[in-house]
């Protein structure tokens, strides 16, 4: 079996590259917890990147950083995180139930992390809107990263666009229906190619009309199947005419969202139009500054869309990966899935140095996006959990004030174990489902 050395190697590159970029962008999102939780006299005994067996580890101060075996995830740990039943109280020993001894052994290991005269600088005693910052520092650091991130591509690099120079010429036209990725013996061969079109050439004129854009060309081109069509076109500084026929062959219909239009009896609907089997040539084109918070709020929403409906997007993933249907490229994917996408990326020839750089940061931009928005997930032990929970204590605060009632005390977020526990199920389960779909039926560039 012969290997291609230099594709393994910029595709190893290219996995590394977002490896690397994912374990800092965890690190930074703890360091976000970090800093507050120390700046408001917060015990942090831990700092932690990973999860499982410790690889390594120093202690500086109070603190032990170290960095474990699962890099999937980090914590830190601070002292207190959960109070006693009741403010100044001790907690109960549990009764009955697997449920009731999660709580108890929360209440316990919390408990245990507060050294003598130490109780004040526990978590639960903090003002609630500190506690918030602590756990929105995270997230934020996420945020502001895919900010960052997205600067770069789109003003360093830019977006990429069409232009009217061939930037590739098929030997064949496939099938609409196809899955093939080369030419077979039945496939009608290219228009263009049998004409003599070249990549390199720039499209000047088709039938004597000005073409200063590839979507002009294009829709002359798929309107006129059959028909013989005069190109002048540019090749090394000299006008050069062809003479083309573009054949007719379905494609399918797409929709404003980017999906194929689905018929009455659920397959994707299809239409006659002309080809001749060229591609464009694809330039960036560096973007304002001003275009980076709309991408990335087009990214948050995109990224909502995908939570909102995640219980299908799941089901439609394990579809794929346990049937012959194929992955939504669209639908939620794990840290493998996108180290394999930048593999790809960075072992394609045909694609420009830069064009690689610019869109492995943007994987990066993205991963940083769906971090920040995922963490506010209204579900412990996610950061929005937490934040869920100071604003309920804050909430009962505020109407014993307004009884003028005696005040209630922190919450018992201990009590949220059994739903700590199961969520960490759930999420235990749809990463090893994502992962086991990413490597048996990956997301495809095409």
């Amino acid at each position: 079996m012969n290997f291609d050395i230099a594709a393994v190697s910029a595709f190893i590159g290219g996995v590394l590259a977002v490896a690397i970029g994912v374990a800092l962008s965890i690190a930074l999102h703890e360091v976000g917890h970090l800093i507050p939780a120390k700046l408001f006299g917060v015990k942090v005994t831990q700092y932690m990147v990973g999860f499982g067996r410790t690889v390594f580890s120093f202690r500086r101060g109070e603190t032990e950083y170290g960095l474990k075996a699962i890099p999937l995830g980090g914590y830190i740990a601070m002292i207190g995180m959960y109070p006693p039943v009741a403010s100044g109280g001790k907690g109960r020993t549990a009764t009955t139930g697997v449920f009731n001894q999660l709580v108890q052994d929360a209440r316990d290991t919390s408990a245990s992390t507060i050294g003598e005269n130490e109780d004040g600088r526990s978590f639960y005693r903090l003002p609630v809107w500190k506690r918030i910052v602590i756990m929105l520092g995270g997230p934020t650091v996420n945020l502001l990263l895919g900010i960052l991130f997205y600067a770069i591509v789109l003003t360093g690099f830019g977006v990429a666009a069409t232009t009217t120079t061939i930037g590739s010429v098929s030997q064949c036209v496939l099938p609409a229906s196809s899955t093939s990725a080369t030419c077979e013996p039945s496939f009608p061969a290219a228009p263009g190619a049998a004409a003599g079109i070249r990549p390199g050439d720039r499209i000047v004129s088709i039938d004597g009309t000005p073409i200063d854009s590839w979507a002009a060309a294009t829709d002359i081109i798929r309107d006129s199947a059959g028909k013989d069509l005069t190109f002048v076109v540019d090749r090394n500084g000299s006008d050069q005419t062809i003479q083309a026929t573009p054949l007719q062959t379905e494609r399918y219909v797409y929709g404003d969202d980017g999906k194929p239009v689905l018929g009455a009896d659920g397959q994707p609907e299809t239409t006659e139009v002309g080809v001749l089997g060229i591609g464009s040539q694809q330039t960036l084109q560096p973007q304002p500054l001003s275009s980076v918070l709309p991408t990335v709020g087009n990214n948050v929403e995109a990224v909502v869309g995908v939570i909102i409906h995640l219980p299908q997007r799941l089901i439609d993933v394990a579809q794929a990966a346990f049937g012959p249907g194929e992955r939504d490229p669209n639908g939620p994917i794990s840290v493998v899935g996108v180290g394999r996408l930048a593999g790809d990326i960075a072992a394609m020839d045909s694609v420009p140095v830069e064009s690689k750089v610019a869109s492995i940061l943007g994987i990066l931009a993205s991963l940083n996006i769906a971090l920040f928005v995922f963490n506010l997930v209204p579900l412990v032990p996610l950061d929005g959990g937490h934040v869920l929970t100071a604003l309920w204590e804050a909430t009962k605060r505020a109407f014993a004030k307004l009884r003028r009632r005696p005040d209630p005390g922190p919450v018992d977020a201990a009590r949220l174990m059994p739903l700590t526990f199961t969520v960490v199920l759930i999420l235990g389960g749809m990463s090893a489902l994502l992962i086991y779909a990413d490597i048996v039926k990956p997301i495809s560039l095409g």
